[in-house]
């Protein structure tokens, strides 16, 4: 791998970790478009998602640093309540990813074909949020809309939200676009999706990157063995910097904004893909 072939690919996988097009699905496409080669590509693919875990970080800092200040109080305040939740949202993509995950990488292989299947499911899933699908129940039903929940989401649709996170580990099938797509389809607000879908996605990124490299270990894989350690640094790099950049602004248009445009990119990369691959 030569080092502008890590800087783009850390560009690709910084900007599509955040925007609700799949990293993953991205990565694969880039790395077919490059001509890069899949030996020491897992080294490659943890160090930049560790760089997009960090950037994570930064822009939610104030926000994980309020959160672990109102643990610390040893109190069910509004702190403990969100921890809670996001917990309860990691609990499916945990028993996927320590029981069946090769059973899930059989499944899915690591073909161009399953990316373009999983983009099209990405964009009727981001089709569907913007539809607000509460609000149309509740005018065919007659019902008004239920009372807020503590931090504005309720453990049910935390549980269901990690649900579609489990999902998401399929090739082509966006993590954030499928946990913000879910989050609203289930009647959460746009205001808490924007920074709920983000930090409750940091444990299970940063586990799935570690349960990788221990793989990589066990099978005395050399780490940087056919990528080399400049490139390793420039993708991290690139995606860290990539990834501040995206998470402002998917923060910025899941409050704001609605998300069809995202779904139509998605559709018209798995009909390229379809056609050309």
């Amino acid at each position: 791998m030569g080092w502008w072939q890590a800087i783009l690919l850390g560009i690709v996988q910084g900007l599509t970790e955040f925007l609700p097009v799949s990293s993953s699905g991205h990565l694969m496409i880039a790395r077919e478009l490059f001509g890069v080669e899949a030996e020491g590509f897992l080294d490659f693919t943890v160090m930049v998602h560790f760089g997009t875990v960090l950037s994570t970080v930064v822009i939610f800092w104030g926000v994980i640093w309020n959160l672990l200040k109102g643990l610390l109080k040893f109190r069910y305040n509004d702190e403990t309540d969100y921890v809670c939740k996001i917990i309860i949202s990691m609990i499916p993509v945990f028993v996927v990813g320590m029981f069946f995950k090769d059973n899930v990488e059989a499944l899915f292989g690591d073909s161009l074909a399953t990316v373009a299947v999983c983009l099209l499911v990405t964009a009727a899933l981001l089709l569907l949020s913007d539809m607000d699908v509460p609000a149309i129940i509740r005018r065919k039903s007659g019902k008004v809309a239920e009372s807020d929940h503590r931090n504005g989401i309720s453990y049910l649709q935390a549980f269901i939200v990690g649900l579609g996170q489990a999902v998401a580990v399929a090739p082509g099938l966006s993590r954030s676009g499928t946990t913000i797509a879910t989050g609203l389809i289930t009647g959460v607000k746009r205001s808490v999706m924007a920074e709920f879908s983000f930090l409750m996605v940091l444990v299970p990124i940063l586990g799935e990157q570690l349960l990788d490299l221990m793989d990589g270990i066990s099978g005395e894989a050399e780490l940087a063995s056919g990528v080399g350690t400049l490139p390793l640094l420039l993708g991290f790099i690139s995606a860290f910097v990539s990834g501040l950049f995206a998470c402002k602004v998917m923060v910025a248009l899941v409050k704001k904004s609605k998300l069809r445009w995202f779904a139509v990119y998605c559709a018209v990369v798995a009909a390229a893909i379809f056609i050309f691959a």
